[in-house]
């Protein structure tokens, strides 16, 4: 008995001298990893919103946006806004704008947001972004698209921006882009007459099961839908004179089936969405009408 109890003594010591010598080195381990783990910060979007309409200057787009880093924003130290320009359309010469810083958030610009994080804002009209770019009438239409990009500076001098971004920043919950690139949109002021065309296509092949898109002519109101199959083609026209056209996509049991594509009178394809369309208005974008 004494003999197993030595034994015992001696696998239970040798047990305790591994399971320390273990922590010991996994603590080593971690250490390790720790020390080498670099922590950086983010600014996450919480709001963008707007649409700059090449026939209104007064058209607004604007982004709000939140610093997060590991000591609840006390690491900033500032975020650096520039903006520049993506001429898009070759017809009125390249008029591409390199980046120009416009402004400079101070710890001092932002508010406490929800979250205990500091909060800043941006908004500009279509008119003040082509006077701060240098550029006029002629130099920009639709298709061609206003670029803002964020610099967020630590108080350690270290910098993140869009560069810096991968999948997980830039989406899910942090959705931080550093980014926003709105593309001039033609919303012509008044309807465009002539004949328009409605692709319509279900990817399951059943029809679009009871979503619809719907028109109002001065006062006519007319719909548009995939009774069955995969796909189908529908057309209508709006008259000379039309004071009213407005559409809709009203929203059906798979929408996640559905697309739709409509194409103008000047042949431009004034709106593509889908697979789920955005419900409700639809804005159709027309530069040659």
């Amino acid at each position: 008995m004494k003999i197993i109890s030595k034994i015992s003594s001696y696998i239970l010591g040798a047990s305790a001298v591994l399971l320390v010598s273990s922590c010991d080195d996994g603590d080593k381990v971690i250490d390790e990893v720790f020390s080498s783990t670099t922590r950086g910060a983010v600014l996450r979007t919480l709001e963008s919103n707007g649409v700059y309409d090449r026939f209104d200057t007064s058209s607004t787009f604007g982004f709000t946006f939140e610093e997060q880093d590991y000591e609840g924003g006390d690491l900033m130290e500032k975020v650096d806004l520039y903006i520049s320009f993506d001429d898009n359309t070759e017809e009125n010469g390249d008029s591409t704008v390199d980046e120009i810083l416009i402004q400079t958030f101070l710890p001092e610009d932002f508010t406490e947001g929800e979250f205990g994080l500091p909060v800043a804002s941006y908004e500009s009209t279509l008119a003040n972004a082509l006077s701060l770019l240098g550029l006029e009438e002629g130099d920009f239409d639709g298709g061609d698209a206003i670029q803002y990009r964020l610099v967020l500076t630590l108080t350690d001098g270290r910098t993140f921006s869009n560069d810096d971004s991968t999948g997980t920043i830039t989406g899910s919950f942090f959705n931080a882009p550093f980014f926003y690139g709105p593309v001039i949109k033609c919303i012509p002021p008044a309807p465009v007459p002539g004949e328009y065309t409605i692709d319509l296509v279900d990817s399951y092949g059943d029809g679009w099961n009871g979503a619809s898109i719907d028109i109002v002519i001065d006062g006519v109101e007319s719909s548009f839908t995939l009774e069955e199959g995969s796909s189908g083609t529908e057309t209508f026209t709006v008259p000379d004179g039309t004071t009213e056209f407005t559409l809709e996509f009203v929203s059906g049991d798979f929408d996640s089936e559905v697309t739709y594509e409509i194409t103008a009178p000047t042949g431009e394809t004034a709106i593509e969405d889908g697979p789920t369309p955005a419900v409700g208005t639809i804005t159709l974008n027309i530069c040659k009408g």
